[in-house]
């Protein structure tokens, strides 16, 4: 989880001054704060708990907006917020109960996509903020458009990429929405042209994701350029990402129908010891939460006969 809470009498101060000026000054240092430097949020080992606190969490920076409507890092918190939220707390719980009821699960997936495309606005303000005419020249002139973003930016170009990327997978038939998927993968390519390392893989990582989903790819070659990102995102991350071997596992094996190597990933998942390291035990938990889910789907997702079974523990 990004930086989304702060300490709250910052916040209760800010709302409570009655002049705008310094009103707007301790909004902008509470915006530099949420996205400078690891959160409690980061190291907590409660992902429920999270959960439950992420909700007030970023209405509070929803409120804030509305006091410094242009700030970039307020709007990069909301972004992340907003995309995080929706993926693991609610497009994750709608595939849970896909199998169970439906109609639940049908709601939490169009509840996911709206969250998704308001983080994704919040995203577009960001780089309209940081770049002036940004979204009438990513209409009209793509490569110009993402050519103007820089390295200061790759977070804000990362998440509202991925908040999109969520809001098309929470929009499976929708064609008008599946249309936009190269211009995700476009500005994923662009924060990992300009910066690889950030966020230590998470840049090819993502880019797992997009080659996974990308059409006119003979199954040979995307699989050559999924190993490709794999490799680099593991070189970059040092084997510490869970997420990774539970990207992999979801957008490589199951497609090949290669329950071996399924296993293998998330078994790697599962071996990562979320307390060496503190400042991602969050990030971890989750991941391995989706790791346990996956292993206990094996039998629904593989043919009988693709690769011998074993336990995940």
């Amino acid at each position: 989880m990004k930086r989304i809470l702060c300490p709250l009498v910052f916040v209760f101060l800010a709302v409570a001054l009655g002049a705008c000026s310094p009103k707007r000054i301790i909004v902008n240092k509470i915006g530099k704060a949420l996205t400078s430097g690891p959160s409690a949020l980061d190291s907590d080992d409660d992902p429920d708990l999270v959960g439950d606190a992420l909700p007030f969490a970023l209405k509070t920076i929803e409120s804030l907006i509305v006091q410094s409507p242009q700030n970039p890092d307020l709007l990069l918190a909301a972004a992340s917020g907003f995309t995080e939220y929706s993926y693991v707390y609610v497009a994750q719980k709608a595939e849970r109960l896909a199998g169970e009821n439906l109609e639940e699960s049908n709601a939490l997936r169009a509840r996911a996509r709206r969250l998704a495309l308001r983080a994704h606005a919040y995203g577009m303000r960001g780089l309209e903020s940081r770049y002036k005419g940004f979204g009438a020249t990513l209409e009209s002139d793509q490569p110009a458009a993402l050519a103007r973003v820089k390295k200061r930016d790759v977070a804000l170009l990362y998440w509202t990429a991925a908040a999109q990327g969520l809001a098309i997978s929470s929009s499976k038939d929708d064609p008008e929405m599946i249309a936009e998927l190269p211009l995700v993968a476009a500005m994923a390519q662009r924060a990992l042209t300009i910066d690889e390392t950030w966020n230590e893989g998470t840049l090819p990582e993502f880019m797992m994701t997009m080659e996974a989903a990308r059409q006119g790819l003979k199954p040979e070659d995307r699989q050559k350029r999924i190993d490709e990102y794999y490799q680099r995102a593991l070189e970059l991350s040092g084997g510490r990402r869970p997420s990774l071997f539970v990207s992999y596992a979801e957008n490589s094996s199951i497609p090949t129908q290669n329950r071996a190597k399924f296993q293998e990933m998330l078994e790697r998942a599962l071996k990562i010891d979320a307390d060496q390291h503190p400042e991602t035990r969050l990030a971890t938990l989750i991941a391995q939460r989706r790791a346990r889910w996956l292993a206990g789907r094996a039998d629904e997702l593989f043919l009988e006969g693709s690769a011998p079974s074993g336990k995940v523990n």
